[in-house]
């Protein structure tokens, strides 16, 4: 089996996980989780999204949150080799984060998105394909003068919630188009849980045959339909070796009912059961990848107990199996006498 020997892990919890749900996470809980992810050894984080909170109320703390980690004393040290994310899939927003950025408390990194999907791209957006490729080149371009990293996510490569199938030829097509107009990196989604781990290893197959450098690729799973995992190790086999994941794999849609009331959310294909969308499961991935001897540069156990906590903060029972489980013990084996071997 042909595996790397190292994999970069990006946490999205505090974004991508928490648009998903339907009640206020406080600011103190995010920032908490933040640093406990800085903490244990994360350097790729997702904090929020500068988007219009109107529909993604959840994000209606962007500018205070990032204020708040930029001056938090419990990871001052370590904050200088840590790319703090935020997603600006829109102009607007790509101005509210430049405009952070010059006053010393936005992000390193921003995050704008293009869909295989014609009807799901003006479903996420606004715009159709034209409009927007336009608009991400002028936002690269002013980013990039500001000092910040653009990552160009290609979404809906394995399927789509509105369409149904969609072509792998077109996402490796948006890659290149997103590289060529300056993103630094790509990360590249299963917007639904579509993806086969069998797709998934002909898919990256093709990507880093077409565009070989590993360090440009991040892989983003869902877990619709429980292939989360499964999928991960598909990729890593292709030559990945960049992975995201959200703590019980929570996440996925912003959610289209909040505090009570319905808010416009992601429309009507959004999944109604809020435990049946989500994200690759940190806790799991992280023991997965320990045991697999594959080395990520954080620290498990701690891992293990935000993961406990993250259950407290949003008062319920998560996906993770390993914070219910644990790591597998490990020390020399004890035998019986007598016992057969």
């Amino acid at each position: 089996m042909r595996l790397p020997k190292q994999v970069v892990l990006g946490e999205i919890t505090v974004r991508d996980g928490f648009q998903h749900e339907e009640r206020w996470i406080p600011t103190d809980a995010k920032l908490w989780v933040l640093e406990e992810l800085i903490l244990s050894g994360f350097r790729h984080v997702e904090v929020t999204n500068f988007g219009n909170p109107k529909g993604m109320p959840q994000f209606a703390d962007a500018d205070e949150l990032f204020r708040r980690i930029r001056s938090s004393k419990r990871v001052a040290d370590r904050l200088k080799d840590v790319e703090l994310t935020a997603v600006t899939i829109r102009e607007k927003a790509v101005d509210r984060a430049i405009e952070a950025r010059k006053e010393g408390r936005g992000p390193d990194r921003l995050l704008m998105m293009v869909s295989t999907s014609a009807s799901h791209m003006v479903r996420n957006s606004g715009l159709d394909h034209a409009e927007y490729w336009k608009e991400a080149e002028r936002c690269i371009a002013k980013a990039h003068a500001a000092g910040l990293k653009v990552n160009g996510t290609v979404s809906t490569i394995w399927g789509c919630p509105i369409e149904g199938p969609t072509d792998l030829e077109k996402a490796v097509e948006f890659t290149r188009r997103f590289l060529d107009i300056g993103a630094d990196d790509i990360e590249h989604a299963d917007h639904d849980g579509s993806a086969p781990p069998n797709k998934v290893y002909d898919y990256y197959s093709m990507i880093l045959d077409a565009m070989p450098d590993p360090r440009l690729h991040v892989a983003h799973f869902h877990v619709t339909r429980g292939w989360g995992l499964a999928n991960v190790l598909a990729a890593l086999q292709a030559g990945i070796i960049r992975v995201e994941s959200t703590l019980g794999g929570i996440g996925g849609q912003p959610a289209n009912f909040f505090e009570g009331a319905p808010v416009s959310g992601t429309g009507s294909y959004y999944y109604q059961d809020p435990n049946h969308v989500g994200l690759v499961c940190t806790e799991d991935l992280v023991v997965m990848l320990d045991e697999m001897g594959i080395e990520t540069g954080v620290d498990v156990d701690r891992v293990l107990a935000t993961g406990r906590m993250i259950e407290r903060i949003v008062g319920r029972r998560l996906r993770s199996e390993c914070v219910k489980s644990g790591r597998i013990p490990k020390g020399k084996p004890v035998y019986r006498q007598g016992a057969r071997s």
